[in-house]
């Protein structure tokens, strides 16, 4: 059930079998949820943290005027409110973007690990370090890169994480984003995310059909990105 968990921490450093059966242990088989139907809302106190096992999720957040941006698109493996363990009410709300199956880990069980685990413990925060990495990269390309660029620094970002948990065939992987919640995510109109597609397309560097994207120029795709996956921390070293 947690096989993209392990496999996710796995890229950082060993664990032990002790670790790896400590982390089935207080993983629970929580809920599926259905397709744009919160996993975690915004302003809520729960008491566990969600694993997502499979689908793709989102942490979002809402405008006044009813306007959202996408913050965060989480994969199989991903704790998505693992700091809603310290944090205690969520500031922001995640959203399911295509049917989702989770499992959670309740807090208490995670109190005990920091005392009695540290090394797991500090797996577990290496991942929210890795997210808040992310979101820094995800700021830069908002804000000092063009929107095409931006698009295809997400599309390098989710074929590296995709390929450490098994989930690429080839350069090919599942994207089950609508170009409105792509829209979202760059902060566009549906016109302009639909022309920043088409730019990847006729550079030759990606196909998009359907909910399928497959990188046909690896090499061109990360040099219009300007692509460094050393954010993601993929070095398997001791923490």
């Amino acid at each position: 059930m947690i096989e993209s968990l392990l496999l996710n921490l796995q890229r950082h450093d060993v664990l032990t079998d002790e670790e790896r059966e400590t982390l089935k242990a207080i993983l629970h088989r929580g809920r599926r949820f259905s397709a744009a139907e919160d996993i975690v809302s915004e302003g809520s106190r729960p008491g566990y943290s969600s694993l997502l096992i499979d689908g793709f999720a989102a942490r979002y957040k809402l405008t006044a005027e009813g306007t959202r941006q996408i913050t965060a698109i989480h994969i199989a493996g991903d704790f998505v409110d693992l700091h809603a363990f310290l944090l205690k009410t969520m500031d922001h709300g995640v959203i399911a973007l295509s049917n989702c199956q989770i499992a959670l880990a309740e807090h208490p069980d995670l109190k005990l690990i920091t005392e009695r685990q540290p090394h797991l413990a500090r797996m577990l925060w290496l991942d929210t370090l890795v997210h808040g990495s992310i979101h820094r990269a995800w700021i830069v390309a908002m804000g000092r890169r063009s929107k095409v660029s931006h698009l295809a620094h997400i599309i390098c970002e989710l074929y590296v994480r995709l390929t450490a948990v098994r989930r690429t065939h080839e350069r090919s992987f599942y994207l089950p984003l609508s170009q409105g919640e792509m829209a979202d995510v760059l902060g566009l109109s549906l016109v302009h995310m639909n022309r920043v597609i088409q730019a990847l397309r006729r550079e030759g560097l990606i196909s998009w059909i359907n909910q399928t994207i497959t990188v046909l120029d690896w090499e061109g795709l990360v040099e219009m990105a300007e692509f460094d996956p050393t954010y993601l921390s993929l070095r398997v070293e001791p923490r």
